[in-house]
């Protein structure tokens, strides 16, 4: 068996918390890896940002990331890519070609991949799993602007997925339900198969060590959040949290900061997006601009010390299919406190691993931080319980739950093609 697998428009090797590099990454490289370990070859077919990027980089046993160089070799508006996309699709194929290639099973990741998918699909005759990792109708539930909104063209492919994939995994039950609510999928094609986490990498550790390598001061009270600059992800409403804490505990003005991992850090303000620069300017208008420091994307590696490193971290989102790294963060036996929203509403048990609040709600957010700030027996029993709740998202129960998938697929298509040389035969 061996999967063709598509992150169109990111590549599993970016680095966290860029423009288009986030969770989804993580599973890719993360799942092919784990894939590839079990005997199962993964090439994941990615567009190449860079000019001099190699077009096969080894990823781990088994696994190649391909870069195609499709479109400008530049990082470029995921909407825009559409019009590449049959160019990507022909390179897929090439490849695959040249290298005298056959593949079972296709995966797709992400509507724009989707697409390329049911392409290669017809052109292969084989089967194709889907993974939306978000939806655009539930971020245009969310969404605050015309900016903020995802096109009716991703809704409608989003749509015409669900009725040619032959199956498509959703992150938790309610990830599902929203696709049958708001889509009209058909539920006994989609399966829940939640995402994993490196229990090897993110790990419990001392909070005084993790701060010794990061460099941070031992007595300060560390907020940590991250994930890619975009009002999704709900930041301010941290910022403005942050505020409340200050007013409510003038002591903590000097002692409580926040982090955020992602975009540019301090010293890289021309990689600011529009969002960044606007949390820069509300951080300035609240008065605790020395209090947020942005600390710019960072490789995964580094991120086990960033969490056990901080208090607590905040999970502010207005909207998460599953919400990696609240996991990440629990794998870590750190408190999490997150929006009360699609997957970290069942990631997160309340009062039991973490503690969870309505989205975009500063006044409530403040609120349970103070509390966890403040209750240090609350704030072991969160973390006491974190780890073990993260046990049961292993990355290879995850794979083995995956590969069942594919080879009922693999086999119910041998079913079907045996069926239809018999009627040929008969007739």
């Amino acid at each position: 068996m061996r999967i063709a697998m598509l992150s169109v428009h990111s590549s599993p090797l970016a680095r966290l918390g860029g423009k288009e590099a986030g969770g989804m990454n993580v599973y890719v490289r993360e799942l092919a890896r784990e894939l590839g370990q079990r005997g199962v070859p993964v090439d994941i077919f990615t567009r190449s940002q860079e000019r001099f990027t190699p077009t096969i980089v080894p990823l781990g046993c088994g696994v190649r990331v391909i870069n195609l160089h499709t479109g400008p070799a530049v990082p470029y508006d995921k909407n825009w890519v559409l019009t590449y996309l049959p160019e990507f699709v022909s390179r897929v194929r090439c490849f695959a070609d040249g290298q005298d290639l056959t593949y079972d099973v296709i995966h797709s990741h992400y509507w724009l991949s989707g697409k390329a998918g049911v392409w290669l699909r017809r052109s292969w005759g084989i089967p194709l799993v889907h993974m939306f990792h978000t939806l655009g109708v539930m971020k245009n539930r969310v969404a605050r602007s015309v900016e903020e909104a995802e096109t009716s063209r991703r809704v409608a492919i989003e749509r015409q997925l669900l009725l040619a994939a032959d199956s498509i995994v959703a992150a938790t039950p309610l990830d599902r339900a929203q696709m049958v609510w708001h889509y009209g999928a058909a539920l006994d094609r989609i399966s829940v198969i939640p995402c994993g986490v490196d229990l090897d990498l993110f790990q419990p550790q001392p909070k005084v060590d993790a701060r010794t390598r990061l460099g941070l001061s031992p007595q300060e009270q560390l907020l940590l959040c991250v994930g890619r600059m975009e009002p999704l992800k709900g930041m301010d409403c941290l910022i403005r949290a942050l505020a409340l804490l200050h007013a409510r505990q003038p002591g903590w003005r000097d002692t409580l900061r926040v982090m955020l991992i992602g975009g540019g850090s301090e010293a890289q303000p021309d990689q600011w997006n529009t969002e960044q620069r606007r949390l820069a300017t509300l951080r300035a208008e609240l008065g605790v601009a020395d209090r947020v420091t942005f600390l710019g994307a960072q490789p995964q590696p580094r991120l086990p010390d960033y969490y056990a490193a901080a208090d607590v971290v905040v999970v502010p989102s207005h909207y998460e299919s599953f919400g990696m790294v609240a996991l990440e963060a629990l794998a870590c036996g750190v408190p999490v406190v997150a929006s009360n929203v699609g997957g970290l509403s069942y990631t997160i048990e309340d009062g039991r691993n973490g503690l969870l609040v309505p989205p975009d709600n500063p006044e409530a957010l403040a609120d349970q931080l103070e509390r966890l700030l403040t209750d240090a027996d609350l704030a072991l029993t969160l973390r006491n319980a974190a780890r073990q709740r993260a046990q049961s998202y292993a990355w290879s129960s995850v794979a083995r739950r995956m590969i069942h998938l594919y080879r009922e697929l693999i086999a119910h298509q041998r079913d079907r093609r045996s069926s239809a040389r018999l009627l040929a035969h008969v007739s």
